[in-house]
């Protein structure tokens, strides 16, 4: 394996898993990162979807407890129909959604200055939900992710949605969403990464199949060194997250994508930085 080629895979895999589960959006720091890079072909946006079962499996390995529970009660036990039942309704709208316009999209918009806009934009929205939330805090209703309701998975899939649009953030419009909504933010939180396993893993098994084409044995390494990457550096930003969130909000993510985006933007507007699309 070239050492370059190694490299810029470790790389975007500690992108990946650092800014998959903060409202931050990964997949528009990967292509900010894919660009500054030169990691840009096709078959470097395939890498880029591929590595995000890595940090799901992150995911996955810290609530393996809960996962199990819910998979060993599926044919029995309410409370785990009830949650399997909420994560799918919650996933059908971006899956939906994507099959119609993904490519539309990704044809206009994965490009680092409709990103850089997203992530001002997002910030603002971030800044505004977080006011709202403590000028009107919500009437909490409950306390768990157990006991969300159908209605509460399908507005927080329809949030999840916004993310189509690269830079606006999976994870941002989950949780921020289900904010809005008035779902506490610990609940939001975890669903967020709960609704991230379906979403992820079957986006990794449709970009495998639909680019097959363009794969070989030789790649197995670098998409191995990457999915590895992101794994570590995502079990490292979730355990950090869920202490964060107990004592703050999400405010510092907001002015931290306004902020970068505005970088990105005036770079690219100036000629700072060459981004290659």
């Amino acid at each position: 394996m070239d050492i370059i080629i190694a490299f810029k895979a470790i790389l975007m895999g500690v992108v990946e898993g650092l800014t998959e589960f903060l409202p931050i959006s990964s997949t528009g720091h990967l292509i900010l990162a894919g660009s500054l890079l030169n990691f840009t072909d096709e078959k470097a946006k395939v890498f880029e979807i591929v590595i995000q079962a890595g940090a799901i499996l992150a995911v996955c390995y810290e609530y393996r407890r809960k996962i199990f529970s819910v998979f060993g009660g599926l044919t029995h036990d309410r409370k785990s129909q009830r949650f399997v039942l909420n994560v799918a309704v919650a996933f059908l709208p971006l899956a939906i959604l994507g099959l119609i316009f993904g490519k539309m999209i990704k044809a206009a918009l994965f490009s680092p200055v409709p990103v850089a806009m997203a992530f001002v934009i997002g910030g603002f929205i971030i800044l505004w939900v977080e006011r709202r939330h403590k000028t009107h805090p919500p009437a909490i209703r409950f306390e768990e992710v157990d006991d969300m309701s159908v209605l509460d998975a399908l507005k927080v899939g329809i949030a999840q949605a916004a993310a189509l649009i690269p830079g606006t953030s999976r994870s941002g419009a989950t949780i921020i969403g289900a904010m809005a909504f008035g779902l506490p933010r610990k609940v939001a939180t975890e669903f967020s990464f709960f609704l991230a396993i379906p979403t992820l893993i079957l986006a990794t098994i449709y970009s495998l199949i639909k680019e097959r084409h363009l794969l070989t044995l030789a790649d197995l390494p670098v998409f191995t060194l990457g999915s590895i990457a992101a794994f570590i550096s995502a079990f490292m930003c979730v355990r950090w997250l869920l202490r964060y969130i107990s004592t703050h909000d999400f405010r510092v993510f907001a002015w931290y994508r306004i902020v970068f985006g505005i970088l990105v933007l005036a770079s690219s507007h100036y000629g700072w930085v060459v981004w290659v699309h």
